[in-house]
């Protein structure tokens, strides 16, 4: 308390965690889905449910952490994300929010996609984000509220080469997400995206030349293209109750790249 000020401080670290609270983690396999499901853990989630289409890698995230448990499943599919909603409702009780990682690009030019190429990249970048957010909002808003978090990428906010199927459906989430925010937020529910950059994930990793990662590294102002943490990080800030007033948002993570000046200086 000072002369001027005498509302409380609160325990900003507290704000952190996650104690006794439940979540859901679509993607959970690899990447910054396995790095998300430790940092619940970490911030002191009771159960983080790891989701995953390869059963495999579900039960091995799972199995890292303090109270995993694992499922697998197509949730691109209705009556898969009806049995994940009510299998998650059996083995958690309270579903205080999910984070939904899912998502890939395949590089193609304009001229070049063809139909099935287009509905791929909106069933797995898109349609997931849409019925999880229907089935598992259900019981949320029955239970009293809770966080959705989902990864985008700025390939929706500007145009990358070869990206245009991918980047339009990564649009349409953060648009999705703004009107999730609106309607859910009634309901104690606050919805949020995140925007990568480029991130280094076990598969990029498994694909990039040395010449590749030294193109990548340079264009960042940091120095160095994102890790899977990095993501993971901002995942944990939009699910605690350190973001309790935000909601509808992107956030971009990407060192700094969104942020430059388009051209060479003179």
């Amino acid at each position: 308390m000072t002369t001027e000020d005498s509302s409380p401080v609160p325990d900003y670290l507290q704000k952190l965690r996650l104690d006794g609270r439940n979540y859901v983690v679509l993607g959970a396999g690899l990447g910054m889905g396995r790095q998300t499901c430790h940092a619940l853990s970490q911030a002191g989630a009771a159960h983080v449910l790891c989701v995953d289409i390869d059963e495999q890698r579900a039960r091995e995230v799972a199995e890292e952490i303090p109270g995993g448990l694992s499922w697998h499943g197509d949730v691109t599919k209705r009556s898969e994300v009806v049995r994940l909603a009510a299998d998650a409702s059996q083995q958690l009780g309270r579903i205080n929010g999910f984070v939904d990682i899912i998502g890939m690009a395949q590089w193609k030019s304009i001229l070049e996609i063809d139909d099935e190429i287009w509905d791929w990249e909106f069933d797995i970048c898109l349609r997931h984000a849409y019925l999880c957010s229907q089935e598992l909002g259900k019981l949320m808003v029955a239970s009293g509220g809770g966080t959705m978090v989902f990864i985008s990428s700025i390939s929706g906010l500007s145009a990358a080469p070869m990206h245009a199927a991918y980047g339009a459906a990564k649009a349409a989430l953060m648009a999705w997400v703004q009107s999730l925010a609106v309607e859910l937020g009634p309901h104690q529910i606050r919805a949020n995206a995140i925007a990568p950059g480029t991130i280094l994930t076990p598969r990029l990793d498994a694909i990039f030349t040395d010449e590749q990662r030294t193109a990548n590294n340079e264009v960042v102002p940091i120095g160095r293209v994102g890790q899977p943490p990095d993501i993971a990080s901002a995942a944990l800030y939009l699910t605690s109750d350190l973001s309790a007033f935000v909601n509808g948002r992107t956030l971009v993570v990407d060192g700094g790249v969104d942020a430059k000046f388009p051209y060479n200086t003179l």
